[in-house]
């Protein structure tokens, strides 16, 4: 899953992609290395992140989904929004699942609303918002805390309706760096529930401040730990340089068959 963040101030490529040349290019260049979706987000969920409100996610988002579909009509859209509305009318225009941070929480009515979309969709972990989430990093049972939350998450979307469930276990929202650490060790153990499981390390702190580098620095870190996703069991791996993921995951495969 190739990002496309079309924000002023994600972490690692915010501001990279305003214009639509831009956008369509690194389309482009991400399917030709192989990403099997674009996932497409217009609200920044980094760590501190300012509010956003529903009118400037839709300003920002509905002409670049328009654009991408009129250049690439096959192209699978994911969009990565905890909105039920945005996810309507996104899914109207063309796309193809909704990736929500919340998992329904920021939005009563999104799970009820992807039930009746019939499309796929991710649920992530994560506590409070972007904006003060690091603030949540308690937990008095941590794993067994995050477990208990994805099983009452899938039974809802079940009751809703909803298919295509994938679970992400959101590493660096609403936990410390340890704690990333530990989930990532553990995360075989997500494969209990029986549906994908999509691993988001792409280029995060826990990367780069561990390496005592920066997120520009941060891709071997990231594919020492794509590997070790993988090999725990992830399916899918989302990420900002999708040809470092497709030599990962075909030398996994390789790893696999020997």
């Amino acid at each position: 899953m190739g990002v496309l963040n079309i924000t002023p101030d994600s972490f690692y490529d915010g501001g990279r992609y305003k214009e639509e040349k831009a956008v369509l290019d690194q389309v482009d260049k991400m399917c030709t290395q192989g990403a099997t979706f674009i996932d497409i987000g217009a609200y920044s969920s980094r760590p501190g992140a300012a509010e956003v409100s529903e009118a400037e996610e839709q300003k920002r988002l509905y002409p670049i989904l328009q654009a991408i579909l009129k250049r690439f009509p096959d192209a699978l859209l994911s969009i990565d929004t905890f909105r039920s509305g945005i996810a309507k009318a996104a899914v109207e225009i063309g796309a193809a699942m909704i990736n929500d941070i919340s998992a329904g929480q920021l939005d009563p009515e999104m799970i009820p609303t992807v039930g009746k979309l019939g499309v796929p969709y991710v649920m992530m972990h994560m506590r409070s918002t972007p904006k003060d989430m690091q603030e949540h990093t308690h937990y008095d049972h941590f794993l067994q805390e995050i477990l208990s939350y994805f099983s009452q998450k899938i039974d809802s979307a079940k009751k809703h309706q909803i298919t295509d469930i994938i679970i992400d276990p959101g590493y660096g929202f609403a936990k410390t760096t340890q704690q990333n650490f530990e989930l990532l060790r553990e995360s075989q153990l997500l494969n209990t529930f029986g549906v994908p499981v999509l691993t988001g390390l792409s280029r995060k702190s826990m990367i780069y401040k561990t390496l005592n580098a920066t997120a520009e620095e941060a891709l071997n870190g990231t594919t020492a730990l794509h590997m070790q996703a993988l090999l725990n069991g992830s399916s899918l791996l989302r990420v900002h340089d999708v040809a470092a993921a497709k030599e990962c995951i075909l030398l996994y495969e390789a790893l696999q068959k020997a």
